[in-house]
Parts: C-alpha cells; sequence; structure tokens
C-alpha cells in the first residue's frame, strides 16, 4: 500500500548556525484522543475487574473452591463488588466507544495504513525485537511504525475487541449465550477475559519500553502530534 508516511512536513530553523529541524505531523488529534482516554480505561478496567475477580478468585468450581490468585487489594479499585462493578461498567463502555471511533476514524482517514501488521512486515519483527531487547544494532527506519510496533498495536486491538466480547458473556451470560456457547461456555470466558487482560498489560510494558528507547521526541508527539526530526523522513 501507498501513503504510509505522513503528508505533513515542516522545516524551520533551530539553535546553531544552518541548523533545520524538520518535524511531521505524525498523531492526528483523533488518534492522540483515543490513544489517551484509552491508557485511562485500560487502567480503571484492570483495577476494578481485579476487585470483582476478588469476589470469586477461582475458574473452577464454588464446592470445592481453590483459589488461582488473589490479587493485593491495593491494586484493585472499588472497595466492594458493587463498587467495582459500577467502575467497570461505567469505563467498559467509554472503553467501547473509543474504540469505536478509533476503527472509525482510521478506516476513514487512511491512517490504519501506517499501523496495521502486514505479511511483508514479518521479516521485520525479529530485528526490531533484538533491537530492543537484546541491544542488537538498530535497522533503518522508513515508516513512522516499524514493524514490531504494528504487530503490538494490531495485537491490541485484536485483544481489545476479545475483551469486549468475552466481558459481554460476562455481564450477560442469557443475553449472549451465543457468544458464550463459542467461547466454550461462561467458565472458559472468564478465563479467556482473564487471559486477554494479561496480554493488554503485557503490551503495555512493552509498550513503556518501547516509549523510552525511541526518547523524548516520541513521547512530546502523542502530545502535540508533531515530531521532530523522524529518521524516515527522505
Amino acid at each position: 500500500m501507498a501513503g504510509t508516511l505522513p503528508e505533513q512536513v515542516v522545516s524551520f530553523p533551530s539553535s546553531g548556525e544552518g541548523a533545520v529541524t524538520r518535524a511531521t505531523y505524525e498523531h492526528p488529534w483523533p488518534v492522540r484522543f483515543c490513544h489517551w482516554l484509552n491508557s485511562v480505561s485500560l487502567l480503571i478496567l484492570a483495577a476494578s475487574g481485579l476487585r470483582i475477580f476478588l469476589a470469586f478468585p477461582s475458574f473452577g468450581p464454588k464446592v470445592p473452591q481453590k483459589n488461582f490468585f488473589r490479587p493485593p487489594a491495593s491494586l484493585t479499585l472499588g472497595g466492594w463488588l458493587g463498587g467495582a462493578l459500577q467502575w467497570h461498567v461505567t469505563f467498559a463502555w467509554i472503553y467501547v466507544a473509543t474504540g469505536l471511533f478509533y476503527l472509525g476514524y482510521q478506516l476513514w482517514s487512511g491512517h490504519f495504513r501506517q499501523v496495521l501488521f502486514r505479511p511483508r512486515d514479518l521479516s521485520g519483527v525479529w530485528p526490531m525485537t533484538r533491537h530492543y531487547f537484546f541491544f542488537g544494532r538498530k535497522p533503518p527506519l522508513r515508516e513512522p511504525y516499524n514493524a514490531q510496533q504494528k504487530l503490538a498495536y494490531t495485537s491490541a486491538i485484536a485483544l481489545g475487541a476479545l475483551s469486549v466480547l468475552t466481558g459481554m458473556v460476562l455481564y450477560n451470560p442469557v443475553q449472549f449465550s451465543f457468544l458464550g456457547t463459542l467461547l466454550g461456555g461462561f467458565h472458559l470466558a472468564r478465563v479467556w477475559h482473564f487471559a486477554v487482560l494479561c496480554g493488554l498489560l503485557l503490551f503495555l510494558a512493552g509498550h513503556l519500553v518501547m516509549v523510552v528507547l525511541h526518547g523524548w521526541n516520541n513521547f512530546m508527539s502523542m502530545l502535540t502530534g508533531w515530531k521532530k526530526n523522524p529518521e524516515y523522513l527522505p
């Protein structure tokens, strides 16, 4: 696909004789809005979800109950089951609405071409993994997002969709019984929902590693939209 580079590029003088800074409008406002709102929503959903999980911290039958995992109360939100459900359901709606808005914008604007992982990106995953986690040489960057980032963001969207589908089963198992059947029943839907949470938290940890390695300009671009001196500009 063509058109993977941002369209808006500006140049302006910077400190130093003859020095020029180039900047590109890498993150449009809908992307930044969804990024920050969904980040907050995800953290609140995780904390309130763990409090809900504390009401029955097992994936097996209740009799006899063998607890799978008891998260520390300090990592949870809501205080009790009813309070946690209120937080969880409220921000689940925000999470879903933001996700739909994000996907709609990506399709309407064509911005998805920059972040969608495709078969041709497969060969670039290991070189970037080696650079991020094993101090390997950094491959040349020709697009705003490298192969590892595309794989991470595309996977996060898939995990987000699965979190909503499994959450629908847990929220109303009778109305969404057909989904529950596809997922293997209510108990397995709980397993999938918990596994998706773990996957999203792993994505968040990896995302923070990427932010640190890519530097301050990369972080600021998600606040202002503009990225200074991106290496992929010709």
